[in-house]
């Protein structure tokens, strides 16, 4: 499980970020595509590498699998969890721009600036289940992908693409962001406003304190109540100036949806945990993350990179 969330800061910088909810990790870290990489698309899809990426993820077979990243233009996406959902093309379809989902993250930082191109090449691209390699099959994701302007919504399922505007900004995991974004209708009686005094009959009635307008809001770790939770924190925390400011915003909003150790069991049996939270400032191009049992947060910039080399670069 997952949840992704965009904002800006008061100049409209973007800033964009993730939980990554499992039982484990996957020796994942910071990850930099630099331009003269040559790329390794089954289908040809990214011909090279336009933008330098950097992001969250692992190599495998000298190439990038990311689960975040960002490129020095602006433009983010991360891939969460969609299973009973997610479906991909068996095969290259005729006519079409071929994505192998693993590559998707790549494809769409790699080649494009803005969410308007993305969108635009969306409707002649075909997500295809062809994985890197025996060891690491395709996952079943839907992705999140945003600029300084707005977000979208990427999901493949069995009756092709569907792409969809996210007013909100939000991301978690099944099921399909139409019912999220449908959902969060049930909770627009909460606010961050102390309710009342009401009289009920000859009662007057005060409320505790602070909160009393947010009751409603769901605190379990189901998906659909991360959603409306993340949505609700994202719709109303105050907007920051600063880069510490809106680094403390980004961690602290993924904080009120992350995993605690022995909260929620998986089919296995295993705990879900948050085994990162990561998220990128578009305003400096720095990666920004930490880890279940290491709450300091780490800073990697892309300025102190080689981005022209043509070496991968494993932080």
């Amino acid at each position: 499980m997952c949840t992704g969330i965009r904002f800006t800061d008061n100049m409209g910088n973007m800033y964009f970020g993730r939980n990554l909810d499992w039982s484990c990790g996957y020796g994942q870290r910071v990850v930099i595509t630099p331009l003269g990489w040559e790329p390794n698309s089954p289908f040809g899809a990214i011909e090279a590498i336009k933008h330098p990426v950097y992001g969250m993820g692992i190599v495998a077979q000298n190439t990038p699998l990311y689960f975040d990243c960002a490129n020095d233009e602006g433009l983010a996406v991360a891939g969460l969890n969609f299973p009973g959902y997610a479906e991909y093309e068996t095969d290259a379809v005729a006519g079409k721009t071929n994505v192998c989902a693993w590559e998707f993250p790549l494809w769409v930082v790699a080649n494009f600036t803005t969410v308007d191109e993305v969108e635009e090449a969306l409707k002649s691209t075909a997500i295809v289940n062809r994985p890197i390699n025996e060891q690491y099959p395709c996952s079943l994701l839907h992705w999140i992908i945003g600029d300084k302007d707005r977000s979208i919504v990427v999901e493949y399922m069995h009756d092709g693409m569907h792409v969809y505007n996210d007013d909100l900004d939000v991301l978690a995991n099944q099921p399909t962001f139409a019912y999220h974004r449908e959902n969060v209708r049930s909770y627009i009686g909460c606010s961050p406003d102390v309710v009342g005094p009401v009289s009920w009959r000859g009662a007057e009635l005060d409320a505790y304190g602070s909160g009393s307008g947010m009751r409603g809001i769901p605190g379990d770790c189901y998906s659909p109540s991360r959603f409306v939770r993340v949505a609700y924190h994202n719709a109303h925390y105050p907007q920051k100036e600063t880069e510490e400011e809106n680094v403390s915003r980004l961690f602290h909003t993924l904080g009120a949806v992350s995993m605690v150790d022995g909260a929620a069991k998986m089919g296995d049996g295993a705990y879900e945990i948050t085994v990162y939270t990561g998220g990128m400032s578009t305003r400096t191009n720095t990666y920004y993350y930490n880890t279940y049992d290491n709450p300091a947060i780490v800073s990697v910039a892309l300025a102190d990179y080689d981005t022209m080399g043509s070496e991968i670069v494993q932080v």
